[in-house]
């Protein structure tokens, strides 16, 4: 039987474990304040539940989050181009339609922000399924711009192809995208006290 205190415990424990990329975090911040700075834009993507997360944090980033006057920024959430995505999936393959948005709407000095929960591999196996991020963290880099990820597991290819990036400690993808929304929620208070 589901054990919901267990369950809330290891939550809990790696939420909690999260404290020790406060540097990272605040990194990330001052990205996102370059880019509003230099009128760039920031370009977000990832798979199932991260491409829910991508499209709520674009959301928070061109509204607001608790400070009603905080200026816009700009954020396009990638996987939110539902006949864009059909179109190129079905005559190119699902694999490089993140690729092909970098190459639409990547320019010099915009930042790339992925979300996955494994980080892509070559091997077999889950973490095989986010190399479509992978596609776009490479072209990402020849364009100039800068790639974050939030990661969990082993952090997979993505990892080493990241400007700034945290694997959250964990194996548990449930766990690891409710560490991402946490990252991305702790993003968004350090934004509303930057004054813009």
């Amino acid at each position: 039987m589901f054990d919901i205190s267990d369950y809330l415990k290891k939550s809990s424990k790696a939420i909690l474990s999260l404290s020790k990329f406060e540097k990272e975090i605040k990194n990330i911040c001052e990205e996102i304040l370059k880019v509003k700075k230099n009128n760039n834009k920031i370009l977000i993507a990832g798979n199932g539940g991260s491409c829910s997360d991508a499209e709520h944090f674009a959301g928070e980033l061109q509204c607001t989050y608790k400070k009603r006057n905080r200026k816009a920024i700009s954020a396009i959430s990638l996987g939110t181009m539902p006949a864009a995505m059909s179109a190129w999936s079905n005559d190119f393959g699902y694999l490089t339609f993140f690729k092909r948005q970098v190459e639409a709407h990547g320019n010099k000095g915009d930042l790339l922000f992925l979300m996955t929960t494994g980080g892509g591999s070559k091997n077999n196996g889950p973490a095989t399924h986010s190399m479509n991020l992978v596609e776009a963290a490479k072209i990402a880099k020849e364009k100039g711009l800068k790639v974050i990820a939030l990661n969990g597991k082993s952090g997979g290819e993505l990892k080493s192809l990241s400007d700034i990036s945290i694997v959250v400690e964990s194996e548990i993808t449930s766990h690891i995208q409710e560490c991402h929304i946490t990252i991305l929620h702790s993003i968004c208070e350090i934004l509303d006290e930057k004054d813009f």
